[in-house]
């Protein structure tokens, strides 16, 4: 509806009720109006008619919902299914052209202009979470793990020689995988035991540097977010080796995007030393389905490069769910679950320490790690390992999903590199352990229910190791527990 539509309507309906329906209507389109100018995620929410109408707008400005349009190309946003065109909103170009997924489709202005907001309104929920002098950024249909591998690629470019990516370990195979699929050979850095905590052993890495040659390595490949007890990594150190030494250096921020100290850190370590790139995951820190990541960094040109790097065109589904989930959280409803979680990552401490403590076990004392956290489980490993793996398994049969079960002596073969005691990010970390985390959007029931059930799984497995009949051995006498009280 324009103007002159409005005006034409008030000779069928009375004219003041026509002009209220106009000022409704320029109620909306204010909102686009400074999402247009400003590029930033808004303070408020939007209303989800709000949302819609805008997504509606940029819908008709693809050839695919011209009124009139012939298409005779083989591609031409044709969709045989009414529900799969709902479910997109009728956006089906997808984003970016063959040679670049940043560049404008001349047949998809809508699709084209739906990229570049949600590159924009990303930027800035980047700078308001911490990096403040990241300079440009785009969401690619990736996970973080073949985001991870674009990167590499890309640097492949500008170090024909290189042959290694220096790692410190974090046993998380997708990471370990993004470097082999680049076809490059990963340099494993053990970390080091501080405390119960797993750090960046910084002198081997130097020695590893001076060992085969800084020009032999194509970049360091340095992590955030990761379980407990290994920490984030010491990334201003490694940013300064990196400036040092002339080495590129990319961050795997899986899921830092959410965590305030993880987020200082990079900006940290571009401030005092080097890095080229972050990546980040939408659906760990945005709450939306998997399948796409964040590439970000402080050289517009390079994030460019990344960017052309990606062969054709691309699925503009993630880029279309983070820009609907942030124009309706808008920055203050996204600030607002950063601090929640943050809270109940201290509640989430609190409970399991008191759990621990009531079965003769400890919290890990891991204050670097600001989302995980893992409590021992030392007097079950004297039942042996079973008893621990069993603890896993009971967990999960019980609708405790995440919680994750670390024994000893784990050996894992992946991609023909053997790591020893995987999962537990070193070769021989002293004891078993469970991780939980507290993630964005978990909430205080989570807490409530998985501390009550991991309680009983613990009582169970102790009176099975001596010998008595549990009271809660199988998940049907635990189904009072399935529903939030």
């Amino acid at each position: 509806m324009n103007i002159q539509n409005f005006s034409l309507s008030e000779k069928l309906v009375s004219s003041s009720y026509v002009r209220q329906g106009l000022q409704a209507r320029r109620g909306h389109e204010q909102l686009v109006r400074v999402l247009l100018q400003q590029g930033k995620c808004p303070e408020e929410g939007w209303s989800e008619s709000t949302v819609e109408l805008f997504l509606n707008e940029l819908a008709v400005m693809d050839s695919n919902n011209f009124l009139g349009n012939c298409g005779v190309g083989e591609r031409e946003g044709r969709v045989a299914s009414g529900l799969v065109a709902k479910r997109h909103y009728r956006l089906i170009h997808g984003i970016g052209r063959s040679g670049d997924i940043a560049a404008v489709q001349p047949k998809a202005a809508g699709s084209s202009l739906l990229n570049k907001i949600t590159n924009s309104v990303v930027l800035d929920v980047l700078k308001f979470t911490g990096v403040r002098s990241v300079s440009s950024c785009f969401v690619v249909p990736m996970a973080t793990g073949m985001s991870l591998t674009l990167c590499f690629l890309t640097l492949r470019h500008r170090r024909p020689g290189a042959r290694f990516i220096l790692w410190p370990r974090i046993d998380q195979k997708s990471c370990f995988k993004s470097m082999l699929t680049a076809g490059f050979e990963p340099v494993v850095i053990e970390n080091v035991l501080e405390g119960d905590e797993l750090r960046t052993n910084l002198e081997e890495v130097e020695r590893k540097i001076e060992e085969l040659g800084a020009e032999n390595f194509l970049c360091v490949h340095s992590t955030t977010s990761c379980f407990a007890p290994r920490v984030p990594d010491r990334l201003e150190e490694l940013a300064v080796l990196c400036a040092k030494h002339d080495i590129p250096h990319i961050v795997n921020n899986a899921y830092g995007m959410q965590s305030s100290k993880c987020m200082h850190l990079i900006q940290q370590g571009a401030r005092v030393g080097r890095i080229d790139a972050f990546v980040q995951s939408l659906d760990k820190n945005f709450m939306v389905p998997v399948g796409g990541a964040i590439i970000a960094g402080f050289d517009e040109n390079f994030i460019k490069e990344i960017s052309k790097m990606y062969p054709g065109r691309a699925s503009a589904s993630p880029s279309l769910d983070v820009l609907i989930t942030l124009l309706t959280l808008g920055a203050n409803g996204y600030k607002k679950l950063l601090a929640e979680r943050k809270e109940l990552y201290g509640h989430l401490a609190q409970e399991l320490s008191a759990l621990a403590e009531r079965h003769g076990e400890r919290l890990l004392h891991t204050p670097h790690n600001p989302i995980s956290l893992a409590m021992s489980l030392n007097r079950l490993q004297t039942h042996g390992t079973a008893a621990v793996t069993q603890l896993g398994s009971m967990l999960f049969t019980r609708q405790v999903s995440g919680a994750r079960v670390v024994p000893l002596g784990v050996e894992q073969t992946v991609s023909g590199h053997t790591f020893r005691g995987f999962m537990s990010h070193a070769d021989a970390y002293p004891c078993p352990y469970l991780n939980a985390a507290s993630a964005i959007g978990i909430t205080r029931d989570d807490i409530t229910l998985c501390i009550k059930r991991l309680d009983k799984c613990l009582k169970s497995l102790s009176k099975e190791a001596c010998g008595e009949k549990s009271e809660s051995g199988s998940p049907a006498e635990d189904v009072d527990d399935l529903t939030v009280p």
